[in-house]
């Protein structure tokens, strides 16, 4: 059994259900000293946080990671047990075998192999959190600003998601879209349903409101970027009883949205539709993320290059699905990739990730640490 797979299942056995990491920063801690890293430990709150790297000059290359994972609700509806860390026909099964333990043992292990290979132009980092499954408060943001404030200059980073849709590295994330969330509240009057001249029903109020923001064009996206996107995810309103006119209304929604508009003009126009209903509202906001962009460079080149030399096939540039840490690294100035295993697993029962992909993933990994530091 290789490294990459020993690993893989060390960590998937741990029961590192968010903000708790379990011995998984341990765990990689103590394999990476062998190698030459320095580690700091950076708790903030419930939160564990490792900052692992090489000495010396030159560019920093940053492995970035989490080890927390979701429940795994349900243990009765799990063929394998969620931190066994089973090997059945090549998969290995376990929450966090996709998202993204399995990521990390891979980035360790292609570490090991530069490591003790070759003598490297530049350093080495890893950005370990506990934080990404939860709030994503204490972790990764809480990192960069320690390591801003000390100086310290990220030039590329992977992020271990699992990116890869139908094959290993068939897709990259390149950026993210932002996300903001918005909490309506629509005070209305409450009345008998057969007097209704003698209420206010909330309910009616939205309703138009509704129609134009789920509607409207906000932009016309980019070539990185589709188009920005509004979703309801909750409505709630109502005493319970049929024959009663509810005197309040409750709506949270969110955008995810391009680098072709910003917060600040999304919030105003929904503000200039609401005011235009003339009724008694209350709107709080709440940004999870500011869209960014990886532009083609060294980071993007020697990815592409080194999944065409493992797999024999063209990768694709993407920048769909939800957040990720990437947005608090990317700020910083550095370039930011993420890529790791087929997704089609994680946050499900039986999550698994292919053997095969694993050690691929651990050779990509690899090459692209030869073509940037040798």
């Amino acid at each position: 059994m290789s490294t990459t797979i020993e690993l893989a299942q060390a960590l998937i056995r741990q029961p590192s259900i968010t903000p708790n990491d379990g011995d998984c920063q341990k765990i990689i801690a103590d394999h990476l000293s062998a190698f030459g890293f320095q580690h700091t430990l950076l708790p903030f709150g419930d939160v564990s946080n490792l900052w692992s790297v090489t000495d010396g000059d030159g560019p920093l290359f940053v492995f970035a990671g989490h080890t927390d994972v979701v429940p795994v609700g349900t243990l009765d509806h799990w063929t394998h047990p969620p931190f066994a860390a089973e090997i059945v026909d090549g998969t290995i099964f376990g929450r966090g075998a996709a998202d993204m333990k399995s990521s990390i043992a891979a980035m360790m292990v292609a570490v090991e192999r530069i490591m003790t290979t070759e003598k490297i132009k530049g350093r080495i980092g890893f950005l370990i959190t506990s934080d990404e499954e939860g709030p994503a408060k204490d972790g990764t943001v809480k990192v960069i600003k320690h390591l801003t404030e000390s100086g310290t200059t990220i030039d590329w980073c992977i992020v271990g998601e699992p990116t890869s849709t139908d094959k290993i590295g068939d897709i990259i994330k390149n950026g993210r879209r932002g996300s903001m969330n918005g909490l309506l509240s629509i005070k209305g009057k409450q009345g008998h349903v057969a007097y209704p001249h003698l209420a206010n029903n909330p309910i009616h109020l939205v309703a138009s409101a509704l129609t134009e923001l789920s509607t409207a064009t906000w932009d016309q996206g980019n070539e990185f970027f589709p188009p920005t996107t509004f979703q309801v995810s909750n409505i709630n309103a109502g005493t319970g009883a049929d024959n009663v006119i509810p005197a309040d209304l409750s709506m949270r929604f969110n955008f995810r949205f391009s680098t072709e508009v910003t917060v600040e003009q999304l919030q105003q126009r929904v503000v200039e539709i609401l005011n235009k209903l003339d009724i008694d509202y209350d709107l709080s906001w709440r940004v999870s993320g500011q869209p960014f962009i990886t532009g083609r460079g060294k980071l993007v080149e020697a990815t592409e290059q080194s999944i065409q030399k493992v797999c024999g096939y063209n990768t694709q540039l993407s920048t769909t699905g939800g957040t990720s840490d990437g947005r608090f690294i990317a700020p910083t100035g550095a370039e930011v990739l993420e890529l790791g295993p087929i997704n089609a697993s994680i946050h499900q029962v039986d999550e698994c990730v292919s053997c095969d992909d694993l050690e691929k993933l651990t050779d990509i990994y690899t090459d692209i640490l030869r073509r940037l530091l040798t």
